[in-house]
């Protein structure tokens, strides 16, 4: 379970490391998969005015990326580091692969 050290200080840094730790295609389908229903359920939320379902996004987004690493990459999440790295990455990880600049599969 590699961890980054020393500090990444800018998210560009951060962004490489973040790449490195998620090289599984599964992992990556999972975090895609997990983003792209949060944010349906955040649009569906919003404009049903079903804000009680909002509470359901953390659980959605952190249970696919974290399954993704538990049992795929076999590392630990960056979140627990860098949490405002981590979440903004898996978003432009999320539309990256969604317009083809990066894949699901990295090797």
């Amino acid at each position: 379970m590699a961890n980054p050290s020393p500090r990444l200080t800018s998210f560009k840094e951060f962004y490489l490391f973040y790449l490195s730790e998620h090289q599984n295609t599964t992992s990556r389908v999972l975090h895609f998969t997990g983003t792209g229903l949060l944010l349906i359920l955040l649009i569906a939320a919003l404009v049903l005015g079903r804000y009680a379902w909002l509470w359901g996004l953390p659980v959605i987004g952190y249970g696919f990326a974290w399954v993704g690493h538990f049992f795929f990459e076999k590392n630990r999440p960056a979140t627990f580091q860098y949490p405002l790295y981590s979440l903004a990455s898996d978003f432009v990880l999320f539309f990256q692969l969604l317009i083809g600049k990066q894949k699901f599969r990295s090797k």
